[in-house]
């Protein structure tokens, strides 16, 4: 059985120690770090070993500071190192074509529901991967799903291709800002065996204690005022319409099958 200290470990900090960091300095990230992330992210997960991923380091003034209109956060046109993970079935599209391959057939499958979606799930371990590690190296990162609020844009600045989708971003740097641990749900809530539970009621148990600690939070974005409580911020998130923001369309414009 494992002790107390067998399950102490540096890595084990890394990962229940990470937060956003929104704010960086000014400091460079030296090429050496830089292959290292990007190196860590190769190794992760991948389905079926179809690499179907790529990420486009974003190094350009200009198009940082797109980056920070999708996002609508300017924070983001400072990161010293910023990258834009995508689905990438373009790579494996000319591939198969130097194989002998039709990728205008309806036999040609990896651009088919299944397989963005698996491409999309290993977009986000390559992602995951490189921020860890920043992490443990001492930097800071923040994931940026705002930049998705302009997919459309978002495509023709950094000129993605077709059978390529943008997932999320990724901005990394040294930490000029040291943000309290914002608050997780009690694991009862998270975690079920074997099935999920039958009683809703009883699998909201502490919803009320989590609310309250929520509330207690202050994000350092909003530093003037406690963050709304965890219930409160669903009903908001909820009401939100998001139809200006349609995965189907843009998609499809990319070449993706949706459908199928």
């Amino acid at each position: 059985m494992a002790t107390h200290s067998d399950l102490d470990n540096e890595t084990v900090r890394t990962l229940l120690n990470r937060r956003s960091i929104r704010k960086f300095k000014d400091d460079p990230i030296d090429d050496d770090t830089r292959a290292v992330l990007e190196t860590v992210a190769q190794r992760a997960a991948s389905s079926q070993y179809l690499n179907d991923w790529s990420a486009i380091r974003v190094t350009d003034p200009e198009l940082k500071a797109k980056f920070a209109e999708f996002g609508r956060q300017p924070y983001i046109a400072e990161a010293p190192l910023l990258y834009l993970f995508i689905i990438d079935e373009q790579r494996n599209a000319r591939i198969a074509e130097r194989k002998g391959v039709d990728t205008s057939s309806p036999d040609w499958w990896l651009t088919a529901s299944y397989h963005f979606t698996q491409a999309q799930n290993d977009a986000v371990l390559a992602l995951h991967a490189m921020e860890t590690a920043a992490y443990s190296l001492g930097l800071g990162c923040v994931i940026l799903g705002s930049v998705l609020n302009d997919v459309p844009g978002l495509i023709e600045a950094c000129k993605l291709p077709k059978y390529t989708y943008p997932v999320l971003a990724l901005a990394i740097g040294k930490p000029d800002q040291e943000p309290a641990l914002k608050p997780r749900m009690p694991r009862s809530m998270q975690f079920f065996e074997n099935e999920y539970p039958s009683d809703a009621d009883a699998a909201l148990e502490g919803l009320d204690e989590f609310d309250a600690t929520v509330h207690q939070y202050y994000d350092l974005r909003n530093t003037d005022r406690p963050v709304d409580a965890f219930s409160e911020q669903i009903v908001k998130v909820s009401g939100q319409d998001t139809s200006s923001k349609p995965l189907l369309p843009n998609a499809e414009a990319q070449g993706f099958h949706l459908e199928k």
